[in-house]
């Protein structure tokens, strides 16, 4: 099939684009985290010490790759502060496309195994290479008519693969610059920009102008199809790598599962899906799965607020990127993970909990007022605290749990003491 070229007008069909780009690099790495979630790493789940060390080389992997994806993400919004635009952390639940994404461009709750891989290495595809998706992607309606040149709102456009659209975003941002002047598409402030030295993350580009905008795409382009054709070190070489020695594993040994029976907690059927979800009826699983949610919510809230501050302290917003990171590793790696051994329920015998990373709602962004924000921001980590100190309490708990009580209770604490004495959370 034919690529067509994407449309880029407008300073908002601009925005459009950086919008699906946001979401597509979201669930992206919600999908890899929730396959490495599901990977066994005990010694008593019947693996050989080959397949044992094999499943430890393809975690380490898929959790590096992920961990890439959070990096494409920041890279996005910071191209679209620096167009003035809002960036948004809202998705739609799993499993389905978007409604701001191509019919083609589908996401769902696997874990590892060959179903996974197929599609990971079907999104991470470069331009020009035909891939199948796995047998249960199929597109549920024809791709988009093509935007014309007079259209001045904008809409879902059709792109083949993910670099297809980066490519699209950095011919619009040449359009615009060209029309517009460098000085007045570049209109955002860099004091909102995510650094390197901030986030600690040498490859993190500010983005103040053209060429650094650029030179994001490009660093998005390259991780995850390759520079220049050579896909062997992107994302795609990495997990072809993957699905190969999988491939090796299975053929001597057909019985070889490397993952967990997990399936998707949800704890109430998604707001925006009208096919039934599953739902765990084991009360612990539940309580976990909940706890789960909340920790990815608040995150969100946390990033959300970051990219959209307003007269934010550097020690508030060094506070704000500590406490993300501090909940990804220390609140969601270890309740993802003790998620995965717990039951469903009498419901669904023999399989277990997955991390479903739901939303319950449209997420917006907090009111600009610093104060207002953060007593928000504050009340709802207290209450993760809360929450999780509670459940850790209980008769077989899984241990992460208990773990996970100890950050949220520190990043609790951390948030709280940059709020006036009179708003802190009781």
């Amino acid at each position: 099939m034919a690529e067509t070229r994407l449309v880029v007008e407008h300073r908002e069909q601009l925005w459009s684009l950086l919008v699906e780009a946001a979401q597509i690099e979201h669930m992206i790495m919600c999908q890899y985290l929730y396959a490495g979630f599901s990977l066994k790493t005990e010694p008593d789940e019947g693996l050989t010490a080959e397949q044992a060390d094999a499943v430890a080389r393809w975690q380490k992997t898929v959790t590096g790759i992920a961990v890439e994806e959070m990096l494409h993400l920041a890279l996005v919004m910071n191209v679209m502060t620096a167009i003035g635009a809002g960036p948004t952390l809202s998705r739609p639940n799993f499993p389905r496309h978007s409604a701001y994404l191509p019919p083609g461009v589908e996401f769902a709750l696997l874990p590892f195994g060959g179903d996974s891989l197929t599609h990971f290495l079907y999104l991470e595809r470069p331009e020009g290479m035909e891939r199948v998706d796995a047998a249960e992607f199929v597109p549920a309606a024809p791709p988009p008519d093509p935007v014309g040149q007079a259209e001045v709102m904008p809409r879902v456009q059709g792109f083949l693969t993910v670099g297809h659209l980066y490519r699209g975003i950095e011919q619009g941002l040449d359009n615009l610059t060209s029309q517009l002047g460098e000085q007045v598409l570049f209109v955002g402030e860099p004091r909102a920009q995510a650094t390197p030295e901030r986030f600690r993350y040498p490859q993190l580009i500010a983005v103040t102008g053209l060429a650094s905008a650029r030179a994001a795409l490009d660093e998005i382009i390259e991780q995850g199809e390759g520079a220049r054709g050579d896909w062997r070190p992107a994302h795609y070489g990495r997990f072809f790598g993957v699905w190969s020695e999988y491939q090796k594993l299975r053929e001597q040994d057909p019985a070889f599962q490397p993952a967990r029976p997990v399936m998707p907690a949800f704890t109430q059927q998604p707001y925006d899906i009208e096919e039934p979800q599953p739902q765990p009826t084991d009360p612990l699983t539940r309580e976990v799965a909940g706890l789960f949610n909340l920790g990815y919510e608040v995150l969100l809230q946390m990033l959300g607020r970051f990219f959209n501050h307003t007269d934010e302290t550097n020690e508030q917003l060094d506070a704000l990127v500590h406490a993300a990171f501090g909940i990804m590793t220390g609140v969601l790696k270890p309740l993802g993970t003790a998620l995965t051994r717990l039951p469903m329920g009498p419901g669904s015998p023999g399989r277990t909990a997955g991390a479903a990373f739901q939303m319950y709602y449209q997420m917006g962004n907090f009111v600009p007022w610093r104060n207002a924000a953060w007593v928000l921001l504050s009340e709802r980590a207290a209450v993760l605290s809360r929450q999780c100190a509670e459940c850790a309490t209980q008769d077989g708990i899984p241990e992460g749990v208990s773990s996970a009580a100890t950050t949220a209770a520190a990043v609790s604490a951390q948030l709280a003491g940059h709020l006036p004495q009179d708003l802190r959370p009781v």
